[in-house]
């Protein structure tokens, strides 16, 4: 039986700020946004080309805002930085390890994203 990952709880403290974040820095996707009720605000966010998204909003998690790390891959770690530096995100350094190249970045509560580029030897 497959098992498909399809959406992580973000904690944030500001849903908007947040929402500017993903989608004009991070480059996600908005795919909702909906106030269902007050207290309960529904925000989902995916990444290009990724069959996971995240939520964000009120009453979604009891998690507190920065606790949540999620790793990613993408095709070109060093080119990704690039980008991301251009729309203002702080990303680190590119740090290579023996099982890909990576790139990390916060967002504006301190969750954190590590974005990991495959070592080609290991595509093998």
């Amino acid at each position: 039986m497959n098992i498909k990952i399809e959406l992580i709880p973000v904690p944030v403290t500001d849903v908007d700020k947040a929402i500017d974040f993903y989608t004009n820095k991070a480059g996600f996707n908005l795919d909702h946004d909906h106030k269902v009720q007050p207290g309960l605000r529904f925000t989902q966010l995916t990444p290009p080309g990724s069959a996971c998204s995240i939520v964000i909003g009120e009453g979604i998690t009891t998690m507190q805002p920065g606790t949540q790390e999620i790793q990613c891959v993408v095709e070109d770690a060093g080119k990704l930085r690039e980008e991301l530096i251009a729309k203002g995100v702080e990303a680190s350094d590119l740090e290579t390890m023996p099982w890909g190249i990576f790139t990390r970045y916060t967002d504006p509560d301190g969750n954190k994203w590590a974005m990991q580029q495959i070592n080609p030897e290991q595509q093998k």
